[in-house]
């Protein structure tokens, strides 16, 4: 056991090692890879992030809303952080700003608006596209809350403090479901799994919750012979959503045809299923992330009713568990992926089977589809979200708060357009510079 135990601390050690060799040269090309760059340090680790309403457009940089969680020790209550970030505009940041590089304080550019005390851990925000000023929490209980964060008060998260009043709670869950949670792009519809079935709830008012704020399922789905880690709507349905879990099965779900599975499949990869999602530009095609260390691309067409399902690609970039995996809201090519290997891969299914390498850092060959790595954090990149009103700008946090000095790491950042333009359109432009 002793022998075992020193083994592990050693590969820890070497592994720390690696990283932190790997971030040092990163920084040095930071100029060379984006466009614009922030880092911020966290007072708590943030297990969830999330883009929110665009609130202002200027010449140079626009204002928008940000969601994070703090995940306290215990000292103070855990919270939901509403925060206003101002995003600088493609191709304005000088270059001298972004080799300004602070990792170890506190960005400008993200200030803190408001403060929700939150009755537990928030380990996953979600946005109900239908009202921007809705938000669903998921917390290490059955029970999952909805906020309109307008109407909220600013609280201070001080010892004893009692926590804010839910607008909403949605119940149904017998066990704790800490993580899955969706939201449906075309109904005010919440779904959300865990240690027990999956729950699909409403988010409407329509059932008198001015008297008790609490809804019931509108129906509960069993399936799943393990705790369910993530869920996802089909972009075009109410009625159909997705579902993993910790049983390494994916399950398709129709509520029109009853509540049990549509279509299993029994082994979508080796160990647990972390995190799943459905392309919004193509309703037949599921991006999954494990436990195995990869990502597989499922194509709905091609699963047999017997769960029999292969994935029509599978990628292989990551060192550790996969644990986020989502598409780009405008290319339909493009998603990304963050694990516990402390890296966010940006993936291009055209660039499949190209020569090309990738961009960033990398000691070996790139996986085929993979053109861009960060790695910019230090540890476990737990959650990104892209931008919807900025493509290429993503926001991401991670659990580096040994290295940093404070509790985890959020950054901002936006690849350099070069690198993601048309290769002859970009050729095109440094001909006519290249004088310069």
């Amino acid at each position: 056991m002793k022998e075992r135990k020193n083994v592990k601390e050693k590969e820890k050690g070497s592994s720390s090692s690696s990283v932190e060799k790997r971030y040092k040269q990163w920084k040095t090309v930071i100029p060379l890879l984006y466009d614009w760059i922030i880092n911020h340090i966290l007072a708590w680790p943030s297990p969830s992030c999330r883009w929110g309403a665009q609130l202002e457009q200027g010449t140079y940089k626009n204002s928008q809303r940000l969601f994070i969680s703090e995940q306290t020790d215990g000292t103070v209550p855990n919270t939901l952080v509403i925060a206003n970030c101002e995003i600088v505009k493609p191709r304005i940041a000088a270059a001298e700003h972004i080799c300004q590089f602070n990792e170890k304080g506190r960005s400008p550019f993200v200030k803190k608006s408001k403060t929700i005390v939150h009755p537990g851990e928030v380990n996953k925000i979600r946005e109900l596209p239908q009202y921007n000023r809705i938000v669903a929490t998921h917390t290490n209980s059955p029970k999952v809350y909805i906020w309109d964060v307008n109407a909220q008060p600013n609280r201070s998260a001080t010892p004893r403090v009692s926590p804010s009043l839910p607008d909403l709670v949605l119940t149904g869950h017998e066990d704790n479901a800490e993580f899955a949670l969706g939201m449906c792009p075309t109904e005010p519809f919440v779904l959300s799994g865990g240690g027990g079935p999956i729950a699909n709830q409403s988010s409407s008012s329509r059932e008198k919750v001015e008297e008790s704020r609490s809804i019931g399922p509108r129906g509960i789905y069993k399936g799943h012979e393990g705790t369910v880690e993530d869920v996802q709507f089909c972009p075009s349905s109410e009625q159909e959503f997705c579902s993993v879990g910790d049983d390494s099965c994916l399950i398709l779900w129709d509520a029109r045809v009853g509540s049990t599975p549509a279509m299993k499949v029994e082994k979508a990869h080796v160990g647990d299923v972390y995190c799943v999602d459905w392309s919004p530009h193509d309703v037949n095609f599921i991006l999954t992330g494990a436990a195995d260390n990869t990502i597989h691309m499922f194509d709905r067409r091609k699963l047999n009713i017997g769960g029999v399902g292969s994935p029509i690609h599978e990628f292989e970039g990551h060192s550790a568990a996969v644990l986020c995996v989502q598409w780009n809201p405008n290319k339909s090519s493009v998603f990304g992926s963050s694990g516990e290997d402390s890296i966010l891969n940006i993936w291009d299914l055209e660039k499949v089977g190209n020569a090309s390498s990738s961009a960033g850092l990398k000691e070996q060959s790139s996986p085929p589809g993979l053109f861009f790595q960060h790695v910019g954090h230090r540890d476990k990149v737990v959650d990104f979200h892209w931008n919807a009103f900025d493509p290429w700008t993503i926001v991401s946090v991670s659990d580096d708060c040994g290295r940093t000095g404070g509790g985890g790491t959020l950054q901002i950042w936006r690849p350099i357009d070069f690198l993601c333009r048309p290769e002859e359109e970009v050729l095109a432009e440094l001909e006519d510079y290249k004088a310069h």
